[in-house]
């Protein structure tokens, strides 16, 4: 069985390491408990946290996304709709923050684990 590439592991949210484990405890649909983690991954045991306070770093991530997300939903209000009143971008784009809320939360914090941890994938884990 072959491993999955960083990006298909970022995109099914797996730890960084083994790429098989998953980061997250329940589904992101599940919106009381949409941000709790495994402390460590249940495949090969790598702590998620890798140093006291490391996610606070995902709240730039998870800004960059956002201002991607206005910038997209500015221009395509602009072209499509023939630049509406500006309570409809504000409208459109606080709706759109919103219902993505979990996915955001959930991609800045796996693309900081992958990207900015310093943990390289190492597939002899889990090690038999």
């Amino acid at each position: 069985m072959s491993k999955p590439s960083r990006l298909q592991a970022v995109l099914a949210c797996k730890c960084p390491r083994c790429r098989q484990g998953e980061v997250f405890t329940h589904p992101a649909y599940h919106l009381a408990k949409f941000d709790d983690m495994h402390e460590q991954c249940p495949v090969c045991g790598m702590y998620y946290e890798v140093e006291v306070g490391f996610f606070w770093g995902a709240m730039y991530i998870s800004y960059g996304f956002s201002v991607g997300i206005v910038l997209a939903v500015g221009v395509l209000l602009y072209y499509l709709a023939h630049d509406p009143p500006i309570w409809v971008y504000l409208t459109t784009v606080a709706t759109i923050v919103f219902l993505f809320t979990p996915q955001l939360f959930r991609y800045a914090r796996i693309m900081l684990l992958h990207y900015f941890s310093g943990v390289n994938f190492d597939p002899t884990y889990p090690r038999r």
